[in-house]
């Protein structure tokens, strides 16, 4: 079955499963803030919750900040997960 058929819920629960086990890694967030503004920053994912995620992100001034995401972002790539020394997509499956 194509990714388009399976239902949205279905593929947000598997986006949460797989962020599960990322909890402690390293990652590069790239996230589309509107208006022709995307920030691309390195962090760690600290905390997954049933409707939302948390990344403890590296600001300027050695400064650090939690953003959280919903999955649903992720599936429809307002914000993209990639790993930071590769650049490979943690979830390569939602491509």
């Amino acid at each position: 079955m194509a990714l388009s058929q399976v239902p949205h819920a279905e593929v947000v629960d598997r986006i949460r499963k797989e962020l599960d086990e990322f909890v402690g890694e390293k990652m590069r967030l790239k996230a589309n803030m509107g208006r022709c503004k995307i920030i691309e920053r390195d962090g760690v994912l600290e905390e997954t919750h049933p409707n939302l995620f948390v990344v403890k992100v590296e600001e300027k001034r050695n400064r650090c900040r939690r953003v959280s995401y919903s999955y649903a972002d992720v599936l429809t790539k307002t914000v993209e997960l990639s790993n930071p020394d590769n650049g490979e997509s943690l979830l390569p499956w939602l491509m």
